[in-house]
């Protein structure tokens, strides 16, 4: 059998074993806004304590999720809020939400093809419709507004022909004012120790930006379409 094949099969029965390892052991579970609470003070103390580890941890979990297509990369992000701060949690989740993100990619276009093909052929029409329109623009436009679920972005890109590192850096450019966004949320989150804080000025102002945030980037992206035209 050809060495390529065989390596080709060895990364499909890879990624469906942690699949399925995923669901098997309801590991979803631990990726809930409840365990993020409750673990927040263990978390905090190891983090703490063995920084580099954590840091590594978690980036290895948030690109496994990612490049998966698994549930839970929101409140990934919002634990990256929680756990590190705006400023360290922004860098952290911004680079390992583009580099799943690319994994994904990879993994559409040189192992997964005929699947996304025949899984979201009718999302690949119109995709590659805006991509013939506006180039590598109109990724940068579905990451601000996802028009699709990113995990569906990830795999269809990969059968365009966009370069793989300009899906990298076209993706992180586009998801830093969202993942902005919702790490501040998490970090605000992070600061609740009872029901008043729910009402606190900066949880409140957090999710008020996150509900304008969608409508802002959508007036913008229309202006600078109008501008372009």
């Amino acid at each position: 059998m050809n060495t390529n094949i065989i390596k080709k099969l060895a990364l499909i029965a890879g990624g469906c074993i942690l699949v399925a390892l995923f669901f098997s052991f309801d590991l979803g579970q631990y990726l809930t806004l409840t365990y993020l609470k409750e673990s927040q003070a263990r978390f905090t103390d190891l983090y703490q304590a063995k920084p580099a580890t954590v840091i590594g941890s978690y980036m290895t979990i948030y690109i496994l999720v990612t490049a998966l297509s698994l549930p839970g990369a929101v409140i990934l992000t919002l634990t990256g809020g929680a756990l590190f701060g705006l400023g360290t949690g922004l860098i952290i989740v911004s680079f390992a939400s583009s580099i799943g993100a690319t994994v994904a990619f990879f993994a559409a276009r040189f192992i997964l093809r005929d699947w996304v093909q025949n899984k979201f052929g009718d999302k690949l029409t119109t995709i590659n419709e805006g991509m013939a329109r506006e180039g590598a623009f109109y990724l940068f436009t579905l990451r601000l507004i996802p028009v699709f679920p990113f995990f569906v972005i990830n795999l269809v890109m990969g059968l365009t022909k966009m370069k793989l590192t300009t899906f990298y850096w076209v993706s992180q450019l586009g998801m830093l004012a969202g993942t902005a966004v919702f790490i501040n949320a998490g970090k605000e989150l992070g600061k609740i120790d009872s029901i008043s804080g729910i009402l606190s000025p900066g949880l409140i102002g957090s999710f008020v930006i996150l509900g304008l945030f969608p409508l802002l980037v959508k007036k913008l992206v229309t202006f600078i379409q109008g501008r372009k035209t």
